[in-house]
Parts: structure tokens; C-alpha cells; sequence
């Protein structure tokens, strides 16, 4: 296995113009992100896309327009993920906004009807709904638009993943990544797809004189847009920050809806401290389990109820489905583990893995361990169901310069048939496959992966920001660095690399370290951590990290803190 290799971002240019209060570290962190001057950092919601650029919005506009007026039974079609969930909750609260009153939402048990608008999801839904208006999802639905349409049913699908070769026959399609659309940020989650269809209705119903003077505020849907985007870790372009911000400065302010209030409770964190990675940690996976476990439909209710105390059940529900969630994870990543163990470089580049026992709604969850492990992309499989063992679903995870539905878009074209269905981005994708095509499948995804990527890039790069200057690791520093955000997917957290000699250390809870390492450059000693660290052996006496600069608010005083993400002997 290749060793991590630390390696400095560049800054992209000169940064200019910021005032005397941006710190210099800052000024740098941001120049290596390509953001010069401060007006790339305003984050206003004046300055987001207009919805107007999405392609297909004045046919999905119209419809949903006359299905207002006219009083059709809508429904939302949403998917299993933190994503779909968040913008299931949005298309519901602000159609009932926008005037709809016959609004319903069903979301597909991954168990029983698979992914997206299928077939067989479409067949479950009774009574028969007038309008579908698919969030999250839809674009590869060719078989169940179809059936919808059989049955009188009209489409609307909003969907932000890569299309196939075939597009559904719906009657209206928003969705950025479309070949020829013109929408320049092509990093829209699901939620913010929906969000901007809902923005262009709100127009449209305004100059027909629905509202008379006063607009309905959607602005109240921004904490679901927030969580939604960091959850389906999409790109944080400068669009998408100005979406998020906008969501976490309502949940700081005390205006989060009850259901993510309470989730932001019961993972431990603090509304008026909130930020995206929050988000990312503690409230998305919450959310995520009941799709992977046990039924959406639960973490959707959690978001669509203003109840308080309602809502806090729901979380309580949720935080126990994650509990058992990570446990099984655990169990399967040491399987894969056992599987993997030994694996040399003449070995799979591209790695399938499958193991009966496991569970499908937790196979992204270790295609994702295994791909930051052995940093190679990695599929992982498993029965679609206990009661279905005949076919696979599998979820792809995979690294950068290997775009993954394009990989399995090859392995299709070349052998027709084998894969059963698939769908994605560059970096995750899901397919279906018969249990007896396995093996076929998994020499053909090592044969795709070997001619396509190239050697350098199963080098796995821990990329930083450079050293913080001696005496900058301060409180105040930190809280601009946190302040500076939102930080996340392509816009990554500030992380910096400096030689400590460690001064001090002990074991917290069995695997986590606490530090105290000083500066050799000044003699001054820092509070650090790492979590997960201690293996048996204690940190080498002179060492290299990278790190963020974090506060530690223990007991209610704040305090700087390095969090350490790696270390290696110096």
C-alpha cells in the first residue's frame, strides 16, 4: 500500500484587498482555494444563480402552475439519502407555501422497490396521484416515468445526477448536468434543484397575482437546502456556499425547523456555534440511517413536523437507528478489512468486494472505508435484500482522476446486459447486478480501472495549507478560521503541517490521543488531539501533522486546540 504523502496546496494568486482584520494565515488559506479578494467570500443570497438559467424550468413551472390552480393530487417522489430526505421536505413545505393543498410525498423502500422512480415504485402508489415531482432523482427512471404515464400519471422530474444514453419520456426535466444546459453551477444537490424550481414558481404565481403584495417567504426552506448540499457532499462552488451559509445563519439565529433543531441536539452539538461540518457529522448520518436501515419516510416526518417535542421523538429514533447503523458498519469495514488484508500492488486496482452477510443499505459506508484505505476505487456488494439474494446492489466509492459512472458506463458498453442498472457522479455511483455475474463484473472493473488510471494517482496526497507561522495558533485565529467557511467539499477545511516535538501524551477512551506538543521553533507547547489514533504504541518524540485549528469549548471556556488528522515520525 502506498504511504500518505503530505503535499502543500499553491496559491493561485495574489490576494488583495482585504481589510487589516483578515488575518494573513487566512488571506492564504483562501488564495490556495482561488479566492483573491473579498468579494468571493460574499456569501448574500442577492448573489445566487438565477433559476432562470435551469434548463427545462419553464415546462416544469407551467405544470406545477396549473396543477396549483387546478387543484391536482401532487406527489413527491423523493429518494433514501440525507439529500432526497431535505428535499422531499422542501418540495412538500414550500409547495403547501405555494398554494398546493392535495400534496402527498412517498419515498421508495430501497429494499422493496430499489432506487428512484422505478417500475415497481410507481406500482405501490395508491391512490393514483395526478402529478410526480421527483426530487434527488428521476433521470435514469426510463421504465418507471413510463409507467407512470401509463397509468395517466404526469412527470416532472428534478435530479441533479450525470445522465445515460436514454432520457425518460416525463413532461418536464430540471437538472443542471443535462448535456447543453446552461446552468453554470453544475454542483446543485437535489434539494437545491428543487429549491430553484420552486423559486421560478414562486415567480410565475406571483405576475398570474396569486399572493397579491406579499410573497410567500421561502427563505424559511434554507436550513434544509444547508443540510441537504453539505450532506450529499457535492462541490462547495461559491453558489453552493451562498446557499449554505444563508441555511446556517438561520439555524445560529434560532430559526431552524423543529426536526433539525432536535437532530443538531441529539448529536451534541450547539445551534448558535453550528457549521458545515455539522452538518456533515452529526446531523446527515442521523438522517441517512433510516434510509439505510429502516424507512426515510421517518427522517422525512422528522423534518415536516413543527412540533417540538414530536420532533425530538423522531431524533430519538433516528439517533438509535445510527447507533445500530455504526455498529453494523463496523462489523462489515473489519470483514472487508480481513478481505483486502495483504493486497499488493500486482493486485486489484479496481476492488470489488462481496460478502452475503451484508447488509446493501451499508455498502456505501465501507466502499468508502476502503477506498480512503487502500485509495483505489472500491465497490462493495450485497444481497438486494434478505429475502433477495439472486441480485446485488452495489455502491461505488472512488478517487480523483477515476470518474466512476463513467467506468461502469465502459464496463456497460463493452458487456451489455451485465449490469443490470446504474447511475451517478464522478465520485459515487450504484449499480445492480445478478449474484452470478459477480465475478464477470469484478475482472471487468479492475480491467476498466487499470487502463484508466494512472499510476501516480493511487498515490494517496494529504494536501495542507502549509505551517502556521510561529505564536499564529490562537483563539482568535481559529475563530476566524471557522467563521470563514462554509468549508467543505472542493473548498476543504483550512489544515496545516508542522514538526512538534511531543512533549506529553495519554490515551482518551481506549483509542484517542491527547497531545502536548511543542514548537521547536518557539518553545511554545499546544493542546492537540487525534481520535482513533492509539494503536499500543506511543507518538514518536519528534513528529510531522497535519492539523486544524480548532476551539475547545470544555466546561464553556474556549480554548485553541490542534486537531491532528495525521501524523508521521520526523
Amino acid at each position: 500500500m502506498s504511504v500518505l504523502q503530505l503535499r502543500r496546496r499553491e496559491s493561485r494568486g495574489t490576494p488583495h484587498g482585504w481589510p487589516d482584520a483578515v488575518h494573513p494565515v487566512l488571506q492564504q488559506v483562501y488564495a490556495a482555494r482561488g479566492v483573491l479578494e473579498p468579494g468571493q467570500v460574499e456569501h448574500r443570497l442577492a448573489r445566487m444563480l438565477s433559476p432562470q438559467l435551469l434548463g427545462g424550468m419553464a415546462q416544469a413551472v407551467d405544470l406545477l402552475a396549473e396543477a396549483i390552480r387546478d387543484d391536482w393530487t401532487i406527489l413527491i417522489a423523493g429518494d433514501y439519502d440525507c439529500d432526497g430526505a431535505t428535499g422531499t421536505a422542501v418540495a412538500v413545505r414550500g409547495l403547501r407555501l405555494l398554494g398546493a393543498r392535495r400534496l402527498d410525498y412517498a419515498i421508495p423502500n430501497r429494499f422493496v422497490h430499489g432506487y428512484g422512480l422505478s417500475a415497481a415504485f410507481v406500482a405501490s402508489m395508491q391512490p393514483t396521484p395526478q402529478l410526480i415531482v421527483t426530487v434527488d432523482n428521476g433521470v435514469a427512471s426510463v421504465a418507471g416515468v413510463a409507467a407512470a404515464q401509463a397509468r395517466g400519471i404526469k412527470v416532472i422530474v428534478t435530479d441533479h445526477h450525470l445522465p445515460g444514453e436514454r432520457l425518460p419520456a416525463c413532461d418536464a426535466m430540471v437538472n443542471p448536468n443535462l448535456a447543453g444546459d446552461a446552468f453554470p453551477s453544475k454542483a446543485l444537490a437535489g434539494v437545491g434543484v428543487m429549491f430553484y424550481l420552486l423559486l421560478a414558481l414562486r415567480a410565475k404565481l406571483h405576475e398570474q397575482g396569486a399572493f397579491g403584495a406579499a410573497k410567500p417567504d421561502l427563505s424559511v426552506l434554507l436550513d434544509l437546502v444547508a443540510l441537504g448540499t453539505v450532506a450529499d457532499l457535492v462541490p462547495l462552488d461559491f453558489n453552493n456556499r451562498v446557499l449554505v451559509e444563508a441555511g446556517l445563519q438561520r439555524m445560529r439565529s434560532g430559526r431552524a425547523c423543529a426536526g433539525i433543531a432536535a437532530l443538531v441536539e441529539a448529536g451534541r452539538r450547539s445551534l448558535t456555534t453550528l457549521c458545515a461540518s455539522d452538518l456533515g457529522f452529526a446531523v446527515g448520518p442521523r438522517l441517512n440511517a433510516a434510509g439505510r436501515l429502516e424507512d426515510m419516510r421517518l427522517g422525512v416526518a422528522c423534518l415536516l413536523t413543527d412540533d417540538v417535542a414530536q420532533a425530538r421523538r423522531y431524533a430519538e429514533q433516528l439517533d438509535a437507528i445510527n447507533r445500530e447503523r455504526r455498529d453494523l458498519q463496523a462489523s462489515m469495514v473489519a470483514e472487508a478489512e480481513v478481505m483486502v488484508a495483504g493486497l499488493g500492488p500486482l493486485d486489484a486496482i479496481g476492488v470489488a468486494l462481496f460478502e452475503p452477510s451484508w447488509h446493501a443499505g451499508v455498502v456505501g459506508l465501507v466502499a468508502s472505508k476502503l477506498k480512503e484505505r487502500l485509495h483505489r476505487p472500491v465497490i462493495a456488494f450485497a444481497p438486494a435484500s434478505e429475502d433477495d439474494t439472486e441480485n446485488l446492489r452495489g455502491s461505488c466509492r472512488s478517487i480523483p482522476g477515476f470518474h466512476i459512472r463513467d467506468a461502469l458506463a465502459v464496463i456497460d458498453a463493452r458487456q451489455p446486459g451485465l449490469i443490470e442498472r446504474f447511475g451517478g457522479h464522478a465520485m459515487a455511483a450504484g449499480l445492480s447486478l445478478k449474484t452470478c455475474d459477480y465475478p464477470r463484473f469484478a475482472v471487468a472493473f479492475d480491467t476498466v480501472a487499470r487502463e484508466l488510471i494512472e499510476p501516480e494517482r493511487l498515490q494517496a496526497v494529504l494536501y495542507t495549507d502549509g505551517e502556521l507561522p510561529p505564536g499564529a495558533a490562537t483563539l482568535a485565529l481559529a475563530r476566524q478560521l471557522r467563521a470563514a467557511g462554509p468549508w467543505g467539499q472542493a473548498f476543504p477545511e483550512p489544515l496545516f503541517d508542522n514538526l512538534f516535538d511531543c512533549a506529553g501524551w495519554k490515551v482518551m477512551g481506549e483509542t484517542h490521543l491527547r497531545l502536548q506538543l511543542r514548537d521547536p521553533r518557539d518553545g511554545a507547547v499546544h493542546d492537540a488531539v487525534m481520535f482513533n489514533a492509539y494503536d499500543g504504541q506511543p507518538p514518536p518524540p519528534r513528529l510531522r501533522t497535519a492539523y486544524e485549528l480548532t476551539i475547545n469549548d470544555w466546561q464553556g471556556r474556549e480554548t485553541p486546540r490542534l486537531l491532528l488528522r495525521h501524523i508521521e515520525p520526523a
